[in-house]
């Protein structure tokens, strides 16, 4: 087998949790310094310059790109692109949205496979009645989650609009005006955008600010429904964790959503999508290495 350096970003964010998996669910593959492997795979591509070029000539390259927002790409990300593009063997992409605009772009191959499901992290380890309790949400409410971030840093107060928060808030506000029970339950961080929305609009919620992923892995078992508001994506790995969760969700015509939801759920109009569980049990470990492992092999 050919081995295979996998570079992290050492961002504390969800590609170091990839890196983290996959190096240690395929050591026999994996090494850690990319001098003796036969593929570099640049799993955080924007950081592809942490690599030497000499080191990148003399080996096989592959780059995943997690999703592109078209607004954002000018001429100085396609300059990038192309100056790294001739290191390149093949590039992974995790959906055929990001696989369109890459192929615009490249003339190397471009690989779609999605991203793996890691049933160890995101299972059942209760009742949703027992944690709705715990985490003092209304028992008999009709509770959407969101965990994901509004803003950028810099600004706390406009949408970041790649990650539609204004297409979720108006979806909610719409959803309220339907069902008096309805409470919104939000995680991660810079939820200022949505939370100023929800209270203009006095629809109840919860936030839970950077909570530890096992409160995630809770909080998604008190949901009625989740939903993905983004205009681009990657995955997003939410539907991945609500797959294994059995969590019903609507989404935009975005990321992975096709391969994991039937199109009843899907909708860029969200009020026409109808809440579906997505379907991840081939994605599931170790089963979903297995297209990773056999690219690597091939190249």
């Amino acid at each position: 087998m050919k081995k295979a350096y996998v570079l992290a970003p050492g961002e504390d964010w969800i590609v170091d949790r990839f890196v983290k998996e996959w190096s240690e669910d395929n050591r026999d593959v994996t090494v850690p310094d990319p001098r003796d492997a036969d593929v570099v795979w640049l799993l955080a591509d924007w950081c592809w310059t942490k690599i030497p070029l000499a080191w990148l000539a003399a080996k096989q390259v592959l780059v995943t790109v997690h999703h592109v927002v078209p607004d954002k790409f000018g001429t100085k990300e396609r300059q990038e692109f192309l100056l790294r593009d001739r290191y390149v063997a093949a590039y992974h992409v995790p959906n055929e949205h990001t696989a369109r605009f890459v192929r615009g772009l490249t003339e190397r191959p471009v690989h779609v496979i999605p991203y793996w499901a890691n049933q160890r992290i995101w299972r059942p380890t209760g009742t949703k009645e027992a944690f709705r309790k715990k985490h003092g949400l209304p028992a008999d409410g009709f509770l959407v989650g969101s965990f994901q971030r509004d803003t950028e840093g810099k600004d706390l107060a406009s949408p970041k609009l790649e990650k539609g928060p204004d297409l979720l808030a108006d979806n909610l506000i719409k959803l309220a005006g339907a069902d008096s029970r309805l409470h919104v339950v939000l995680a991660g961080w810079r939820r200022q955008y949505l939370i100023g929305r929800l209270q203009q609009a006095g629809i109840p919620y919860s936030y839970f600010e950077l909570p530890s992923q096992e409160v995630v892995n809770e909080l998604y078992q008190t949901l009625s429904m989740y939903t993905v508001s983004a205009r681009h994506e990657g995955g997003p790995q939410a539907l991945l964790e609500c797959g294994l969760l059995g969590v019903p969700c609507i989404s935009r015509d975005v990321g992975m959503a096709r391969q994991v939801l039937s199109a009843r759920s899907v909708n860029d109009d969200l009020w026409l999508a109808r809440p579906g569980i997505p379907d991840v049990e081939r994605l599931k470990l170790p089963d979903g290495y297995r297209p990773y492992r056999d690219l690597i092999e091939a190249l």
